[in-house]
């Protein structure tokens, strides 16, 4: 029996012929939503910017490279560190003699004066906190009948209990051992012999926090005057509300502050509109919103571009994966030829530079496929030659990592302290993260200028500060 031949004018053929295409809309859709649901949960550190703590399941091991693993252990080429000591270093010389010989017992011994063997050793001292007491002594002027006291120390008054450098050593030991008062308090008194509360040592951590607020404030007012920048922004956690922790990484110095804001807004108030610095940071929208307002120069951050391409490149469907993976050989193209670099002519260099910056941005700009390739696509017509300013101004870094290594240790102290409570601490924190970093940049003890800068608070002087001449604003 032959199949009936639907007629296009029957209703009922009509209705079903539109009900089949609503049906299809709805399986494609449906479709869709579900392969995006399939590539998020498939995210991890290699294809994406999140941590690899959050991988559920490890990412897969990329593959081996043909060259030779490198050894454990100190590696060629970088400078070996030595300890060396004089004589006159040493607080205390302990002078080991004989009197006889340790084999005969004779009396009769020559001394080889200048031949001797020195080992040096390191060691607490039996009580290494010492308990001071200032006394204040009376005295009656025969002449005016006034009675005066002795006067204490500058520094003994605002110190209270504490002295200087032992406040600067706790603030020290607080901030950089992700310290809790509890593990502080045992610390000073199990260790050191210093038995102080809890509550005292808060009061302690708060008088470095103010010692250390004029040189913060200092580098705050230098922000705008920097000519090169790196960004970046973290969680921060404050009694169960969700704050962030934004970082500044300049040349001289890097500062920290912490904000209830994501938004471009804390930029305009820390750098104004008037910043007319090179900014190294990601693509997030607040950078976006900011360079808006701003004369500043942009690079975006290619090692995140390139957690991007990876993604886009996995996906399920062949034209968007072909899209990120066209993208992924035009970039190894520009790296092999950036190590490449000492073999060709300056000229030559930047000339092939530029050419395949061209070729990147004429493929990475126009395609066919939907979705996350779309989503580059649309971007790389806008901002796309943000990418690629390192070719052109040779002084900032392709990618981000400067802010990026500077924040892993405020998440390392939010996952060990998990936050803080209240103003006190987040200025605390921002205070000495800066202060910490930028000792490390400029090759300061961060314990040192902490005791430098309490000395300088109760004393009433001038704080230490950590701008260099060329960076004063």
């Amino acid at each position: 029996m032959p199949t009936p031949i639907p007629d296009p004018s029957c209703p009922v053929c009509a209705a079903l012929r539109a009900k089949m295409v609503e049906m299809k809309q709805q399986f494609a859709a449906q479709l869709a939503a579900l392969e995006e649901r399939l590539a998020r949960a498939e995210k991890n550190s290699f294809n994406s910017s999140k941590p690899p703590s959050s991988d559920i399941v490890q990412p897969p091991k990329p593959a081996p490279k043909r060259s030779k693993k490198r050894r454990q252990g100190g590696q060629l080429g970088h400078t070996k560190y030595e300890r060396t000591f004089r004589l006159e270093d040493a607080d205390v010389i302990h002078d080991h003699r004989l009197d006889r010989c340790p084999t005969c017992a004779s009396d009769r011994l020559f001394h080889f004066a200048g031949a001797e063997q020195t080992h040096y050793q390191y060691e607490l001292v039996e009580k290494p906190i010492l308990l001071h007491a200032h006394q204040s002594h009376l005295y009656s002027c025969a002449v005016c009948n006034q009675i005066h006291a002795a006067p204490f120390p500058n520094a003994v008054g605002p110190s209270g209990l504490v002295g200087p450098r032992l406040t600067g050593l706790i603030g020290f030991l607080k901030g950089s051992g992700h310290l809790s008062y509890t593990t502080l308090q045992a610390l000073l008194d199990d260790g050191l012999g210093a038995p102080l509360s809890t509550g005292m040592l808060a009061k302690v951590v708060n008088k470095v926090s103010q010692a250390l607020q004029p040189i913060y404030q200092s580098l705050v007012e230098a922000l705008p005057q920097q000519k090169q920048l790196n960004i970046d922004e973290t969680s921060h956690k404050d009694q169960g509300n969700l704050l962030w922790t934004w970082v500044f990484a300049a040349p001289a110095f890097t500062l920290f502050h912490i904000n209830p804001s994501r938004s471009s807004q804390v930029l305009e108030d820390l750098l104004t509109t008037e910043c007319e610095a090179v900014l190294g940071h990601d693509c997030f929208s607040a950078y976006r919103a900011y360079m808006e307002k701003a004369s500043v120069t942009v690079q975006f951050c290619v090692a995140h571009l390139i957690r991007e391409l990876r993604f886009v490149s996995e996906s399920t469907n062949v034209y968007i994966a072909a899209y990120g993976q066209r993208l992924l050989d035009q970039l190894k193209c520009l790296f092999r030829l950036i190590h490449r670099r000492d073999q060709l002519a300056p000229d030559t260099f930047q000339r092939r530079l530029e050419q395949i910056r061209d070729d990147f941005l004429q493929k990475a700009r126009r395609t066919k496929a939907g979705g996350a390739a779309a989503t580059l696509a649309k971007r790389f017509r806008i901002y796309g030659r943000d990418y690629f300013t390192f070719i052109t101004c040779p002084d900032i870094e392709p990618t981000n990592n400067v802010a990026e290594r500077a924040l892993r240790f405020c998440v390392i102290d939010r996952r060990i302290t998990q936050g803080t409570r209240g103003r006190k601490g987040q200025q605390w924190c921002e205070r000495f993260w800066t202060i910490r970093q930028t000792c490390h940049q400029q090759g300061l003890s961060v314990c040192r200028f902490i005791q430098q800068a309490v000395h300088a608070s109760f004393q009433g002087a001038t704080a230490p500060s950590l701008l260099l001449p060329d960076v004063i604003p």
